[in-house]
């Protein structure tokens, strides 16, 4: 996949921070920023799915709730 340039404008004391942490971890600030919108991107996909799987269940749901209850007595008929 082809990568785009963006600018990202930020605070000089966040970017030097972001420097010191990447340095760190041997890594890049841009490498960085790639792997935490590959993160959120990803969350946002796996909450899209659990809500798909959810709501066919609340649409289509595999159990019926609307048959009365047993009274006290029988359930406890012997």
């Amino acid at each position: 996949m082809a990568r785009l340039n963006m600018t990202l404008a930020i605070e000089e004391e966040l970017l030097q921070a972001a420097r010191a942490v990447a340095a760190a971890r041997q890594t890049s600030v841009n490498e960085m920023v790639r792997q935490y919108l590959q993160q959120v991107v990803g969350e946002g996909r796996r909450r899209q799915a659990a809500w798909e799987r959810i709501r066919s269940l609340v649409e289509a749901p595999s159990v019926v709730l609307d048959d009365p209850r047993p009274s006290r007595d029988e359930l406890h008929a012997r």
